[in-house]
Protein backbone atom coordinates (compact mmCIF):
# COMPACT_ATOMS: atom_id res chain seq x y z
CA UNK A 1 0.00 0.00 0.00
CA UNK A 2 1.23 3.34 -1.28
CA UNK A 3 0.76 6.12 1.29
CA UNK A 4 1.42 9.96 0.23
CA UNK A 5 2.10 12.87 2.48
CA UNK A 6 -0.20 16.00 1.62
CA UNK A 7 1.52 18.30 4.19
CA UNK A 8 3.93 20.19 2.30
CA UNK A 9 1.23 20.72 -0.18
CA UNK A 10 -1.49 22.23 2.34
CA UNK A 11 1.31 24.39 3.52
CA UNK A 12 2.48 25.18 0.49
CA UNK A 13 -1.25 26.30 -0.54
CA UNK A 14 -1.80 28.11 2.33
CA UNK A 15 1.28 30.38 2.27
CA UNK A 16 0.19 31.32 -1.39
CA UNK A 17 -3.18 32.03 -0.42
CA UNK A 18 -1.34 33.89 2.67
CA UNK A 19 0.96 35.85 0.21
CA UNK A 20 -2.02 36.86 -2.44
CA UNK A 21 -4.52 37.82 0.86
CA UNK A 22 -1.58 40.57 1.92
CA UNK A 23 -1.32 41.53 -2.05
CA UNK A 24 -4.85 42.09 -2.31
CA UNK A 25 -4.97 43.85 0.76
CA UNK A 26 -1.87 45.84 -0.25
CA UNK A 27 -3.32 46.31 -3.58
CA UNK A 28 -6.49 47.55 -1.88
CA UNK A 29 -5.02 49.65 0.21
CA UNK A 30 -2.88 51.15 -2.65
CA UNK A 31 -5.79 51.65 -4.68
CA UNK A 32 -7.71 53.08 -1.43
CA UNK A 33 -5.01 55.51 -1.13
CA UNK A 34 -5.24 56.47 -4.43
CA UNK A 35 -8.66 56.91 -4.12
CA UNK A 36 -8.43 59.16 -1.40
CA UNK A 37 -5.54 61.46 -2.89
CA UNK A 38 -7.51 61.77 -5.76
CA UNK A 39 -11.00 62.73 -4.05
CA UNK A 40 -8.26 65.15 -1.81
CA UNK A 41 -7.14 66.75 -5.30
CA UNK A 42 -10.35 67.24 -6.36
CA UNK A 43 -12.04 68.52 -3.49
CA UNK A 44 -8.79 70.95 -3.13
CA UNK A 45 -9.00 72.16 -6.58
CA UNK A 46 -13.02 72.79 -5.95
CA UNK A 47 -12.12 74.60 -2.50
CA UNK A 48 -9.61 76.72 -4.52
CA UNK A 49 -12.17 77.39 -7.48
CA UNK A 50 -15.20 78.22 -4.79
CA UNK A 51 -12.58 80.43 -2.87
CA UNK A 52 -11.42 82.03 -6.06
CA UNK A 53 -15.21 83.08 -6.85
CA UNK A 54 -15.86 84.14 -3.61
CA UNK A 55 -13.02 86.34 -3.85
CA UNK A 56 -14.37 87.67 -7.23
CA UNK A 57 -18.09 87.96 -5.69
CA UNK A 58 -16.84 90.39 -3.04
CA UNK A 59 -14.58 92.29 -5.01
CA UNK A 60 -18.00 93.01 -7.30
CA UNK A 61 -20.51 93.60 -4.26
CA UNK A 62 -17.52 96.14 -3.14
CA UNK A 63 -17.47 97.68 -6.55
CA UNK A 64 -21.47 97.52 -6.40
CA UNK A 65 -21.97 98.61 -3.02
CA UNK A 66 -19.73 101.97 -4.19
CA UNK A 67 -21.50 102.49 -7.05
CA UNK A 68 -24.89 102.51 -4.94
CA UNK A 69 -23.53 104.56 -2.79
CA UNK A 70 -22.79 106.80 -5.56
CA UNK A 71 -26.08 106.72 -6.33
CA UNK A 72 -27.39 107.22 -2.98
CA UNK A 73 -25.52 110.75 -3.38
CA UNK A 74 -26.41 111.59 -6.60
CA UNK A 75 -30.09 110.89 -5.68
CA UNK A 76 -29.34 113.07 -2.52
CA UNK A 77 -28.20 116.16 -4.47
CA UNK A 78 -30.59 115.71 -6.73
CA UNK A 79 -33.37 115.77 -3.91
CA UNK A 80 -31.77 118.96 -2.46
CA UNK A 81 -31.71 120.41 -6.03
CA UNK A 82 -35.67 119.81 -6.28
CA UNK A 83 -36.62 121.02 -3.32
CA UNK A 84 -34.23 124.17 -4.12
CA UNK A 85 -36.05 124.53 -7.06
CA UNK A 86 -39.55 124.06 -4.96
CA UNK A 87 -38.50 126.95 -2.93
CA UNK A 88 -37.58 129.54 -6.01
CA UNK A 89 -40.62 129.06 -7.32
CA UNK A 90 -42.67 129.22 -3.68
CA UNK A 91 -40.65 132.57 -3.83
CA UNK A 92 -41.17 133.77 -7.47
CA UNK A 93 -45.07 132.40 -6.93
CA UNK A 94 -45.31 134.56 -3.73
CA UNK A 95 -43.79 137.46 -4.97
CA UNK A 96 -46.19 136.81 -7.89
CA UNK A 97 -49.33 136.99 -5.70
CA UNK A 98 -48.21 140.17 -3.32
CA UNK A 99 -48.41 141.91 -6.51
CA UNK A 100 -52.09 140.38 -7.58
CA UNK A 101 -53.23 140.85 -4.16
CA UNK A 102 -52.47 144.65 -3.68
CA UNK A 103 -53.96 145.15 -7.03
CA UNK A 104 -57.20 143.36 -6.45
CA UNK A 105 -57.51 144.92 -3.31
CA UNK A 106 -57.51 148.77 -5.16
CA UNK A 107 -60.15 146.67 -7.50
CA UNK A 108 -62.13 145.32 -4.75
CA UNK A 109 -62.47 148.06 -1.66
CA UNK A 110 -65.23 149.95 -2.35
CA UNK A 111 -65.47 153.39 -1.00
CA UNK A 112 -66.03 154.02 2.35
CA UNK A 113 -63.51 151.05 3.60
CA UNK A 114 -60.33 151.79 4.95
CA UNK A 115 -58.02 149.58 5.03
CA UNK A 116 -55.02 150.19 8.47
CA UNK A 117 -53.18 146.83 7.92
CA UNK A 118 -52.94 144.14 5.44
CA UNK A 119 -50.36 140.86 6.70
CA UNK A 120 -49.86 138.00 4.59
CA UNK A 121 -48.60 134.68 5.79
CA UNK A 122 -48.48 132.51 2.71
CA UNK A 123 -51.83 131.89 1.08
CA UNK A 124 -53.43 133.53 4.36
CA UNK A 125 -54.60 137.28 4.45
CA UNK A 126 -55.55 138.92 7.27
CA UNK A 127 -57.50 142.98 6.76
CA UNK A 128 -57.62 145.54 9.06
CA UNK A 129 -59.33 148.68 8.55
CA UNK A 130 -62.51 151.01 8.69
CA UNK A 131 -65.75 151.63 7.15
CA UNK A 132 -68.37 153.91 7.16
CA UNK A 133 -70.81 151.13 8.05
CA UNK A 134 -71.66 147.46 8.42
CA UNK A 135 -73.07 147.38 4.69
CA UNK A 136 -69.97 148.76 3.45
CA UNK A 137 -67.94 145.48 5.16
CA UNK A 138 -70.69 143.13 3.24
CA UNK A 139 -69.90 144.72 0.06
CA UNK A 140 -66.11 144.16 0.68
CA UNK A 141 -67.11 140.30 1.41
CA UNK A 142 -69.37 139.59 -1.63
CA UNK A 143 -66.30 141.29 -3.85
CA UNK A 144 -63.52 138.97 -2.13
CA UNK A 145 -65.86 136.31 -2.95
CA UNK A 146 -66.72 137.29 -6.26
CA UNK A 147 -62.57 137.57 -6.66
CA UNK A 148 -60.59 136.26 -9.40
CA UNK A 149 -57.32 136.29 -7.20
CA UNK A 150 -59.21 136.64 -3.55
CA UNK A 151 -61.59 133.37 -1.63
CA UNK A 152 -63.13 132.38 1.85
CA UNK A 153 -63.42 136.12 3.39
CA UNK A 154 -64.27 135.57 7.31
CA UNK A 155 -65.08 138.17 9.66
CA UNK A 156 -63.25 137.91 12.42
CA UNK A 157 -64.55 141.11 14.36
CA UNK A 158 -66.39 143.98 13.92
CA UNK A 159 -67.19 147.18 15.89
CA UNK A 160 -68.29 150.29 16.48
CA UNK A 161 -65.10 152.96 16.56
CA UNK A 162 -64.22 156.62 16.14
CA UNK A 163 -61.46 157.77 13.04
CA UNK A 164 -60.94 161.95 12.89
CA UNK A 165 -64.03 162.32 14.96
CA UNK A 166 -66.33 160.67 13.19
CA UNK A 167 -68.13 156.89 13.66
CA UNK A 168 -66.72 154.22 11.85
CA UNK A 169 -67.08 150.36 12.18
CA UNK A 170 -63.87 148.87 12.33
CA UNK A 171 -63.35 145.24 11.13
CA UNK A 172 -60.95 142.69 11.22
CA UNK A 173 -61.28 139.93 8.20
CA UNK A 174 -59.85 136.55 7.27
CA UNK A 175 -59.41 136.04 3.79
CA UNK A 176 -57.40 133.77 1.25
CA UNK A 177 -55.00 134.49 -1.54
CA UNK A 178 -55.98 131.99 -4.71
CA UNK A 179 -53.04 130.30 -6.64
CA UNK A 180 -52.47 132.42 -10.15
CA UNK A 181 -53.54 129.95 -13.06
CA UNK A 182 -50.92 130.21 -16.37
CA UNK A 183 -53.23 132.35 -18.23
CA UNK A 184 -53.77 134.47 -15.46
CA UNK A 185 -49.77 134.75 -15.35
CA UNK A 186 -49.31 135.71 -18.62
CA UNK A 187 -51.86 138.61 -18.68
CA UNK A 188 -50.21 139.80 -14.85
CA UNK A 189 -47.16 140.05 -16.91
CA UNK A 190 -48.81 142.26 -19.35
CA UNK A 191 -50.01 144.44 -16.64
CA UNK A 192 -46.83 144.52 -14.25
CA UNK A 193 -47.04 148.05 -14.65
CA UNK A 194 -50.37 148.87 -13.79
CA UNK A 195 -50.44 147.00 -10.30
CA UNK A 196 -47.41 149.11 -9.19
CA UNK A 197 -49.48 152.17 -9.83
CA UNK A 198 -52.58 150.79 -8.28
CA UNK A 199 -50.48 149.52 -5.44
CA UNK A 200 -49.10 152.98 -4.39
CA UNK A 201 -53.43 154.11 -5.36
CA UNK A 202 -54.46 152.12 -2.54
CA UNK A 203 -51.61 152.77 0.00
CA UNK A 204 -52.84 156.72 0.09
CA UNK A 205 -56.36 155.16 0.31
CA UNK A 206 -55.66 153.25 3.14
Amino acid sequence: MIRVNLLPHREERRKRARNYFFVLAAGTALLGAVIAGAAWFVNGNRVDAQVQRNDFLKKEISGLEKEIEEIKKLQDEIAALLARKQVIEALQTDRAQTVYLLEELVRQVPEGVYLRTVTQKGARISLAGYAQSNARVSVLMRNIESSQWLEQPQLVEIKSGTAEKRKVSEFNMNLSLKRPKADAGKDGAKGDAKPAAKAAAAAKKG
